[in-house]
């Protein structure tokens, strides 16, 4: 939907604001429930909590199709989707480890975790081509054959009995949890709004996820059971490993917000011309996703994914430059290629290298920490990312108007129309143009050299873990 931005505010008459809290919400919901998913699959089974969420995300995609509003937009897509996929995504990962063992199970994780990138990746292409040819709402109709060929197929998933009984479920750590998650990515949402308030709001936030740690493991010690064993966090792999994937996924869903509302505001393309920008960067990352697993017999797991932060820091840095206001979209072509290779490599082998340590009876428990790791990096990545980006916007224009209008350079109310023009992608004629042009290419900029830093952070955090040895069985 990042492709759709421009119809999407069009069609329901609202803001890129707007529609960019849509996004962010949906990703929050997935991961605000993730943790008490990751529990209900104890208790409920992996199997049947999946299909459980698979027909609730054939509900919320229907009603997203037909929303009229962005109200209706929220629930049907954010709301209800972002619950079910909070129940099937856990599963996938537990399921497909409790399957496999040794060798087998290091390319089956690499296979969800490639899936999952590639299909954040394809995502704009694919959108692209609904929002240009036929409608947006295409794209959610096509979510429920998805969910129709998993109804049809579900004899081929493996089944696993429930370890444990529904009064062994902590619903009080289910309900601090998520507000904890709630309020630490609302903060984030709002800091353009009332910066003050926005940082109370994620002290809020943080200080409810330290009170559930406290109550987790204080649950534990009681001889309960916890939703999330916090124990867990000692394996070093486990821990840095979800810090990696939260980044990672932070970096590649707020880049690709941006990028697509550069490409459809200043450069003026369509949706579907947009997502064929993007391609690149989907074929270098499904390339080097599908490489890593292989490479992963000579070399460890840890020097992949290294020189994958690499690659992306190179991609950032290229890509900084491309944001001129004359720019092809061929000139995309290698920063978004060699960036999506950096990320195929790091996301083939992420999973498997934080769940290497945890014992069979903590995979559920654990899938769920990795798992709410990836949804909370796209909530908070499409936030922080687009924050930056409007930061960029709010620094630029009063340097722009200087230039391009300089007898509105005391002008407030024309400062503020100008954004107004960029938060609502209307047509503007005259000067307004190439002040929009300006500061969105100035913000585009420095958008790419703080994701550049960001993956700077990543390659120290895998320079932490440690390597592990896979055994053929």
């Amino acid at each position: 939907m990042n492709v759709s931005i421009s119809q999407l505010v069009a069609d329901l008459n609202t803001e890129v604001s707007t529609v960019q809290t849509i996004m962010s919400f949906y990703t929050l919901i997935t991961a605000a429930f993730m943790l008490l998913s990751a529990k209900l699959q104890d208790i409920v089974g992996k199997k049947k909590l999946f299909l459980i969420g698979a027909v609730l995300y054939g509900i919320g995609t229907m009603i997203a199709a037909i929303s009229s509003s962005a109200e209706i937009l929220f629930i049907g897509w954010a709301v209800i989707e972002g619950i079910a996929g909070a129940l099937m995504l856990p599963a996938t990962v537990s399921i497909v480890s409790g399957t496999y063992s040794g060798e087998k199970r290091t390319i089956s994780l690499a296979i969800v975790g490639v899936m999952g990138a590639f299909a954040s990746a394809i995502g704009p292409l694919f959108g692209g081509v609904m929002t240009t040819f036929l409608s947006w709402r295409y794209g959610f109709a096509c979510e429920l054959i998805i969910v129709i060929l998993i109804l049809v197929l579900q004899n081929r998933i493996p089944h696993f009995e429930p370890t444990e009984s529904k009064s062994e479920l902590d619903i009080s750590g289910a309900i601090i949890s998520f507000i904890g998650l709630i309020l630490l990515v609302i903060g984030i949402l709002s800091l353009t709004h009332d910066f003050n308030t926005s940082i109370a709001v994620i002290i809020l936030g943080m200080a409810v996820l330290a009170t559930f740690a406290w109550f987790e493991l204080r649950r534990k010690r009681n001889g309960k059971v916890p939703l999330l064993d916090i124990e867990l966090f000692k394996d070093r792999n486990l821990r840095v490993g979800t810090a990696i994937m939260i980044l990672c996924y932070l970096i590649m869903e707020g880049g690709l917000f941006a990028v697509s509302l550069y490409l459809q505001s200043v450069l003026k393309l369509n949706a579907f011309n947009t997502g064929l920008t993007i391609l690149p960067l989907t074929i270098g990352l499904l390339i080097f996703a599908t490489l890593a697993p292989a490479l992963s017999e000579k070399l460890s797991h840890k020097k992949i994914m290294a020189i994958g932060s690499i690659m992306s820091i190179i991609g950032c840095l290229i890509l900084s430059y491309q944001f001129r206001l004359d720019t092809s979209p061929l000139e995309f072509i290698p920063g978004m290629f060699i960036l999506g290779a950096g990320f195929g490599f790091i996301m083939g082998l992420s999973v498997d290298i934080s769940l290497t340590n945890v014992p069979d009876e903590s995979q559920n428990n654990a899938s769920g920490v990795t798992s709410t790791g990836e949804s909370l990096g796209e909530s908070m990545g499409t936030a922080i990312i687009g924050i930056i980006l409007i930061l960029g916007v709010f620094g630029g224009i009063s340097n722009a108007v200087d230039i391009y209008a300089p007898e509105y350079s005391d002008n407030e109310t024309f400062q503020i129309e100008v954004f107004d023009s960029f938060e609502k992608m209307d047509t503007v004629n005259g000067v307004e143009v190439d002040i929009l042009n300006t500061i969105i290419q100035e913000a585009m900029a420095f958008v790419m050299i703080v994701t550049a830093i960001l993956m700077a952070i990543v390659f120290v955090l895998i320079l932490r873990l440690k390597d592990m040895k896979i055994e053929n069985k």
